[in-house]
């Protein structure tokens, strides 16, 4: 038998010291889908796949060089065979050195729940490629809403910074992200960064990615609505981040012309949007819609979402003061309202609607439920940027609680409407959905200008050609 040993940057070698199946050597770096025991996409040395008994196992992520190799043994025709591992060789005739490769590590970086939505199908599309090693790093910006996510597409975490705090700050959310991720990054250095959308957490880790010279793949790039403050922080966090990657991933072709007219280094690809494919996906599983005290057959529901920054005060005011009116002008009409966990959103809805009999105030919904109740309702009342591509997918109509849209596509398309957030804008344009069916049919049936369900796939393929040149 010929054993070829080498160094692992940063683990000490296994040579000769074996590995049982669903183990692993001692400091090995646990990455996703690319060395855990057992791990995930067939990539973990799971039972049945391990080295053999006598040969040397090391795992990890911390390849620098060609020289850098794994103990194995010749088989009796005198060759070599590639093991299932982050550390591949070729297969080589004796007397020839084996030409080991690395799997590359993506690392995908979230704290939200939009950003566990949208990245949840990509996760899933980098999890499930034979070529990559995926890493799967939580912020902690949010908690609870995460997790509801995360179990819902069953994703686990790799590390989770934990960084949440009561009466978070933008400043603190910047600091702890940049610093936790940089540890990140120096212990499992990845070859790619993933993130999502207009978040701080995206924010913060297109930056730390940057300081380590690690290239940047953002998902939803290219959204703007050209006021820096409007939507506040997200319209600054978006521009930040079109700056610092490699790799837009623009959902739209306008959304590719805003990044191409931003000056941005790298390629700009128009993906379709990642929520399609989480829609899809979820609305296969969902179960029908139930609300106690709804019935479908004889009345109408209004699913409503408001959480804002720029709608907080006297705009949170005014929208709530719009939904007592409707329910006061439609006997008909029920409202369901999933709250937003910061109390200066809830605690003003709950003043307003939390008494009324046909107000359904909730905690935030999961999101086969939130999809469940997007299929039942009649309308979609929101200041999210993601029930604007959402429910235009299922057919139901938007009206947009903002004055401003980085989702101009949806309004063009006629899916969408902007209404601001004025009470007497609300009931109006309400009202005329509720009591014109030609009004109505003409926002249900326009075409959704957001993806066909294919946006994750793209995404692998554009990070695979990256990462061969």
């Amino acid at each position: 038998m010929r054993t070829i040993s080498s160094r692992l940057e940063g683990v000490p070698s296994a040579a000769g010291a074996g590995a049982a199946a669903g183990t692993t050597a001692s400091g090995a770096a646990d990455a996703r889908g690319g060395g855990a025991a057992g791990g995930a996409a067939g990539k973990g040395f799971a039972a049945g796949k391990g080295l053999a008994a006598g040969n040397g196992l090391v795992r990890g992520n911390g390849l620098e060089d060609s020289t850098d190799v794994i103990a194995a043994d010749s088989s009796s025709t005198g060759t070599q065979c590639c093991v299932e591992s982050p550390v591949c060789h070729e297969t080589v005739g004796p007397g020839q050195r084996p030409a080991l490769t690395r799997l590359p590590l993506v690392t995908i970086v979230l704290g939200t729940r939009p950003e566990a939505i949208k990245l949840a199908p990509v996760i899933q599309a980098f999890q499930q490629a034979s070529d990559f090693a995926t890493r799967v790093v939580l912020t902690g910006q949010h908690r609870e809403m995460v997790s509801q996510v995360m179990e819902l597409f069953g994703i686990d975490a790799d590390h989770d910074l934990a960084l949440m705090a009561p009466k978070q700050t933008l400043t603190h959310i910047t600091c702890s992200a940049l610093e936790g991720l940089k540890q990140e990054f120096e212990a499992h250095r990845p070859d790619l960064v993933l993130v999502q959308g207009d978040t701080t957490t995206a924010f913060a880790a297109a930056l730390a990615a940057f300081y380590e010279q690690i290239p940047v793949g953002h998902v939803e790039a290219g959204l703007r609505t050209d006021n820096l403050l409007d939507p506040f922080p997200e319209e600054a966090n978006r521009r930040l981040i079109s700056q610092l990657a490699q790799l837009h991933f623009a959902p739209t072709e306008r959304s590719a012309a805003n990044c191409r007219a931003s000056g941005v280094v790298g390629e700009v690809l128009t993906t379709g949007n990642t929520v399609i494919d989480a829609l899809l996906l979820m609305a296969k599983q969902a179960a029908p819609f139930e609300l106690q005290g709804f019935d479908p057959a004889a009345q109408r529901l209004v699913l409503v979402t408001v959480h804002r920054r720029e709608n907080w005060g006297e705009r949170l005011l005014e929208i709530g003061a719009a939904l007592q009116q409707l329910l006061q002008r439609y006997d008909d009409l029920v409202i369901l309202l999933p709250l937003h966990r910061n109390p200066t959103v809830r605690e003003p809805l709950q003043a307003l609607l939390g008494d009324h009999p046909r107000a359904h105030l909730c905690e935030p919904l999961d999101y086969d439920r939130l999809v469940a109740a997007m299929r039942e309702a009649t309308l979609v009342l929101s200041d999210s940027g993601g029930l604007q591509e959402e429910a235009p997918a299922l057919g139901k109509p938007v009206l947009v609680l903002r004055r401003t849209t980085e989702r101009p596509e949806a309004v063009d398309a006629g899916t969408a409407k902007l209404i601001g957030t004025a009470t007497a804008d609300i009931v109006r344009e309400a009202s005329l959905l509720l009591d014109d069916a030609a009004a109505y049919d003409a926002m249900a049936r326009a075409h959704n200008p957001f993806g066909d369900g294919l946006s994750s796939g793209r995404i692998v393929e554009a990070a695979r050609r990256l990462l061969q040149r």
